[in-house]
């Protein structure tokens, strides 16, 4: 990988560029099939984008359903035939095994499977409902899941692996927020949409806590747009909706949505 492909992106995506790039030389060049780990979206960009620079080279994405955020890659020579390739995803049901609103959320979820010893990219898209969820994990270890994942925060459960074709999908809830700010940088409408000053957005902004469509941004006068999808940690999610004009004093009207 030539040192000069690493200005297109940031110094925390470096390790990522060099994984991807080995991939791709090895379907290139030693002609291996390559299953990864689950994506999100910015990996998935970077993936596609290095692959496009290796015309020997085919990516397909799967990611349990159609709309999956997170996603596995398969990398291949271009001549491999990749539709009969299984997607190595597995749906695991998780239910309480008592009667009763459990009021678990994704992170609860998300925790229980991280406590078995499971890291983070095994793990797919979660669909959290009142009484279940079905979480998309790697085929790998869907076994192991069944077999010991019987908490989740204090709620005992059951599980059980179903066919991808059960899967339940669930619509990500947001509570939309009317904004009047003074311009669409980015620690502006965060402080709006976090209720934190802005003096105080801009520290783990520059500290590189916040993503920008899944990509660390540290700018704080990074101007969002229509569409843009930016996550501070420790914080939580918001996408940028619409943004409806200006007002009478020069404000910009904005809409965006805060995942519950």
């Amino acid at each position: 990988m030539k040192p000069d492909i690493y200005v297109h992106f940031h110094p925390d995506e470096k390790p990522f560029v060099d994984r991807a790039s080995e991939w791709i030389e090895r379907a290139a060049f030693a002609h291996e099939l390559k299953r990864t780990d689950f994506l999100d979206p910015r990996q998935a960009d970077i993936l596609i984008s290095l692959a496009n620079r290796q015309p020997e080279v085919q990516v397909r994405l799967f990611g349990g359903y159609e709309g999956a955020e997170r996603k596995r890659a398969l990398i291949a020579p271009d001549y491999r035939r990749l539709e009969d390739e299984p997607e190595g995803i597995s749906l695991i049901a998780v239910k309480g095994s008592t009667q009763g609103h459990l009021e678990l959320d994704h992170g609860d979820y998300l925790g229980a499977m991280l406590g078995l010893g499971i890291k983070r990219d095994r793990v797919g898209d979660l669909h959290v409902h009142d009484e279940f969820a079905h979480c998309l994990v790697a085929g790998e270890i869907a076994d192991y899941i069944n077999i010991h994942l019987r908490q989740v925060h204090r709620a005992n459960v059951l599980t059980d692996i179903l066919p991808l074709s059960s899967l339940q999908t669930t619509v990500s809830a947001f509570e939309e927020l009317s904004l009047s700010v003074a311009s669409l940088r980015l620690d502006g409408i965060a402080s709006d949409v976090y209720r934190i000053s802005r003096s105080k957005i801009v520290d783990p902004i520059r500290a590189g806590r916040c993503r920008v469509n899944w990509k660390v941004e540290e700018d704080p006068s990074a101007p969002l747009k229509e569409g843009d999808v930016v996550s501070m940690q420790g914080l939580g999610r918001f996408k940028m909706l619409s943004v409806e004009g200006t007002t009478k004093k020069g404000r910009v009207r904005v809409k965006v949505g805060k995942l519950i």
